[in-house]
């Protein structure tokens, strides 16, 4: 697949999503991406740093233009450890791990996110507040607690299938409670 169609995809997808999650600035948009999905292969055996920085870069200019932080996941040999740029990491109180992400430790798109960030650390989770999985990274442990699916127009990233997801907040009360129109999103 064309890498300008790749990129296409990911931008329409990018955007859908943050304007379904009602996106605000500040919020955490995070990112688990198989390079080797997208291109067809098995996660985690044949990872491109090439395709993972075009896709980084055109994903970091979306959400550097709506204000979102953007938190990349890591593969499953670094625990699914997170990249993220320091000042995140600051205002989120977000615990820091000591480990630099490689392409055959923490993924392609992690080391690409590690490299190009302006100033990165790796932290050990957060909660983030909509993100897109590519290639079934599994960043559900990374989203806050009430993650609800997002279901985009496309269903894939070159050949990696796509899950989107935003969150809110949790509805509590029972059956007596109101709750407001802008509560549930």
């Amino acid at each position: 697949m064309p890498l300008e169609l790749i990129l296409e995809q990911l931008k329409e997808a990018a955007e859908e999503l943050i304007e379904a999650a009602g996106a605000k600035k500040r919020q955490i948009f995070v990112l688990g991406c198989s390079t080797s999905e997208v291109l067809g292969s098995k996660i985690g055996t044949e990872g491109s740093k090439d395709l993972a920085a075009a896709m980084f870069n055109d994903l970091k200019k979306i959400t550097d233009e709506k204000g979102l932080c953007l938190a990349v996941q890591c593969c499953e040999h670094l625990n699914r450890a997170i990249v993220v740029e320091r000042e995140t990491a600051e205002h989120y109180n977000l615990t820091e791990v000591t480990v630099k992400p490689m392409p055959h430790a923490g993924g392609a798109m992690a080391s690409v996110a590690y490299e190009e960030f302006k100033n990165p650390v790796v932290v050990e989770k957060i909660s983030a507040h909509l993100g897109i999985d590519i290639g079934q990274t599994l960043i559900g442990m990374h989203l806050k607690r009430v993650a609800v699916p997002v279901r985009l127009k496309h269903k894939y990233i070159g050949e990696a299938v796509m899950t989107a997801a935003k969150t809110r907040s949790p509805l509590i009360g029972g059956v007596r409670a109101q709750y407001p129109e802008n509560g549930i999103r």
